[in-house]
């Protein structure tokens, strides 16, 4: 199936149904409305002489449209990340696809501060542009019969390039991710099949689509079934995001921990009484937060699991079938298997091992890299990079990163089991991130960051009894805020470096630790 051409049958479909509620704008538009408005767009893309298009929106109509716009005009959108540095980003996005163009906003620009570059088109400008000629044929358009609205648009293979989406960057260089329409299409029927979602559902889109959980769940999957989409632009605005959702009434929301704590805290009993369906991925999810929706909006929290390679679902927990603390079961059409470190031999349920998944969902690799991809599909196999285990009732584990195993003393110490013991041990609403730091003797040592001050002593002891002695963190340093991706998402990187910085020494001959730094006695 190709995407943008299931968009024109939903809408033809769908009529005067409403798609979009753009609570940022104040602009509702109907499926017809959004079909007259993305062909009149369409038609200003399609004098752009390159293959690619950047664009750079938030979450909102205006997004919606520039995508199937842009797919319409038999390009291919490159979605890039305006939340941190966007200027870097749209000059790396452009580096690593070769394209000029980007289609974005001087609104967006201003709040992020980001300078106007070369070769950006606003759609402040392209609305200024359309004449009454233009809606008027657009229009008329719109009334043909399906099938001639979606011959007169680009009609690619199942196979080709729906859009390139980057890696988050948390742990290195963010990689170009070539989805096609399969892998995207794939991901979709799995949700819908796992999840019986239909088109009387409501979506609160909040995640941002340059990350792929917003991309496929946020702004594919509303009008993949026809639902209504209540779009807001800045979803770190909790406070008003609390109040759209009890205004708005919508049944479904898919977020990560870090969005879904925000909304809760703003949000009083009952509020939340219209969503039947809240999903967590992207991160794992806190057991408080878990008991807060439970018993405050007596809604479950079920998590799932993905990669940006993944298209980005390869689990979810079933709604009524749920397991607190795995990430659920394969989507029907995703196989999982659990995988020796060492001999890459299957393991049986109960072993664990890497994460390997296979599917249509699979991307088609790296944007002009064969040989990352070479090294991380096989046959194939997707592999995560995640460690896990599958067990007799087929729910999936997550164990952590692979690349968040650090060897101390010749043993191999998970970084993710360490900070959910830490994570249990702090006060309510106190996040952590636990980071390897090199040492000069023991070749590496653990090291917690947090973004308030604690009483470290206590948290020290009870750690002692949880964790072995070589599991244990050497250092605990406050950062002001800790650093995210605009997911959500810690960005481990750079709090790695923060942590690296606090405890360097800015004078080698001074004996003093850093401000705010605590460390065990050796």
């Amino acid at each position: 199936m190709i995407l943008h051409h299931q968009f024109i049958k939903t809408a033809k479909n769908q009529g005067s149904k409403l798609a979009f509620i753009d609570k940022t704008t104040g602009r509702d538009l109907t499926y017809s409305q959004a079909l007259i408005a993305s062909l009149i767009l369409s038609r200003f893309v399609r004098n752009f002489d390159e293959k690619y298009i950047g664009i750079m929106l938030p979450t909102s109509a205006g997004c919606y449209l520039s995508v199937l716009a842009t797919q319409y005009a038999g390009k291919i959108p490159v979605m890039i990340n305006y939340s941190t540095g966007a200027e870097q980003n749209v000059e790396y996005a452009r580096e690593k696809c070769g394209f000029n163009t980007v289609i974005t906003s001087r609104t967006v620009l201003s709040k992020v501060g980001c300078p106007e570059m070369p070769g950006m088109i606003f759609v402040e400008d392209l609305l200024k542009r359309i004449s009454t000629t233009d809606k008027i044929g657009a229009a008329l358009r719109s009334k043909l019969p399906t099938s001639v609205i979606i011959a007169s648009t680009a009609n690619p293979s199942p196979d080709d390039t729906a859009v390139i989406l980057f890696t988050s960057g948390s742990e290195k260089a963010p990689k170009g991710v070539e989805l096609s329409h399969r892998n995207i299409t794939a991901n979709l029927d799995g949700i819908v099949h796992v999840t019986k979602l239909t088109s009387d559902d409501i979506m609160m889109s909040i995640l941002p689509f340059f990350h792929v959980f917003g991309f496929t769940t946020n702004l594919w999957l509303p009008v993949y079934l026809g639902m209504t989409a209540v779009t807001y632009a800045n979803p770190l605005d909790a406070k008003t995001i609390a109040g759209i959702i009890k205004e708005q009434k919508p049944t479904i929301m898919i977020g990560t921990p870090f969005f879904l704590m925000s909304y809760e805290r703003f949000a009083k009993p009952g509020d939340f009484s219209s969503l039947r369906l809240v999903v967590a991925g992207a991160d794992k999810m806190p057991e408080w937060l878990f008991d807060s929706f439970q018993r405050n909006h007596n809604i479950q929290v079920i998590e799932g699991y993905g990669a940006t390679e993944t298209s980005p679902v390869i689990s979810v927990n079933p709604p009524g079938e749920s397991k607190r603390g795995s990430i659920g079961r394969p989507l029907y059409n995703v196989e999982v298997k659990i995988t020796d470190l060492d001999t890459g031999e299957t393991l049986p349920p109960g072993k664990e091992g890497k994460i390997l998944a296979r599917g249509d969902n699979i991307m088609k690799g790296y944007f002009g890299d064969v040989e990352e991809t070479s090294l991380k599909i096989e046959n194939g196999w997707y592999e995560t990079g995640d460690m896990g285990l599958l067990d007799d009732e087929g729910y999936l584990w997550h164990k952590g990163r692979l690349k968040r195993f650090v060897k101390i003393g010749g043993e191999m110490v998970s970084l993710v089991h360490v900070e959910s013991v830490i994570e249990e041990l702090l006060p309510e609403g106190v996040e952590c991130c636990v980071v390897e730091i090199p040492d000069a003797r023991k070749g590496a040592v653990i090291a917690v960051a947090t973004n308030a001050e604690i009483d470290v002593t206590p948290i020290k002891k009870q750690a002692s009894e949880k964790l072995p002695p070589i599991a244990l963190p050497k250092h605990y340093v406050v950062l002001e805020e800790m650093p995210k991706m605009g997911s959500g998402k810690i960005d481990f990187r750079t709090t790695t470096q923060l942590v690296k910085a606090q405890l360097t020494p800015t004078d080698s001959k001074s004996k003093s630790k850093p401000e705010a730094v605590s460390s065990e006695a050796e």
